[in-house]
């Protein structure tokens, strides 16, 4: 296995891409995810798709370097219209972006997104709203990983099409993650606590604003119950 190039973050993504997929790794930067997959003998095909044309021009060497260029689609392009019907793309990876971010990428492609069959979805932040837009959009959460890099916490989804009616709490912390409560997920939300505590503790002292005391007061509560 030639996993020299990817982080633990990006090798959790690659492995709940299904066996010979044909994938568009949106954002995929170097490159380095297709090209680790295809080299694995895990997808048959590539599309990566970049945005900037820095990393474009990278991930276009990149994959010409590994003589890889009949199998991975270097293209320059805006999430989702990176690629078209004739591709037969089945799964979508993004990877390194904020959830709401990621949830604008979707929206603005989600005509193309009968087709797909699989969501592999690595938010940095704002996990709730990539959830709630997954769930609004008719794809289901199938499995969920939670793992900590070089002092950073990420969470890694796997979606496909279904319907979900997932309640407050499984939309906050995640229906897979809040089952297992590891150690990580616990690290995560004591983190979480001790940030929202300093605000309180901030917003009492400096603020008439009450409010936001009482949501803070409320999210605080939130959290605590669920640990």
């Amino acid at each position: 296995m030639n996993n020299d190039k990817l982080s633990n973050r990006l090798k959790i993504v690659g492995d709940f891409v299904p066996q010979n997929s044909r994938l568009l790794d949106v954002g995929s930067d170097h490159a380095y995810l297709p090209i680790n997959l295809l080299k694995n003998g895990k997808i048959s095909y590539a599309i990566a798709g970049e945005v900037v044309d820095g990393p474009y021009q990278s991930a276009a060497a990149n994959v010409k370097s590994q003589g890889l260029s009949d199998k991975i689609d270097v293209r320059l392009a805006n999430g989702l219209e990176a690629f078209t019907e004739e591709d037969n793309i089945d799964t979508i990876t993004i990877a390194g972006m904020g959830g709401s971010l990621i949830s604008q990428i979707l929206d603005a492609g989600k005509e193309k997104l009968h087709s797909i069959d699989n969501l592999v979805l690595q938010p940095n932040n704002s996990e709730r709203n990539l959830r709630i837009w997954l769930q609004e959009n008719g794809f289901s959460i199938v499995d969920e990983v939670i793992l900590e890099e070089n002092g950073k916490i990420y969470e890694v989804i796997f979606s496909k099409h279904g319907e979900s009616n997932l309640n407050e709490t499984q939309i906050e912390f995640g229906p897979f993650l809040n089952q297992e409560k590891s150690q990580v997920f616990k690290k995560k939300w004591m983190r979480e606590l001790e940030k929202q505590n300093k605000i309180l503790k901030n917003l009492r002292e400096n603020s008439q604003d009450s409010h936001r005391v009482k949501e803070i007061e409320a999210n605080i509560q939130f959290i605590e119950e669920n640990l």
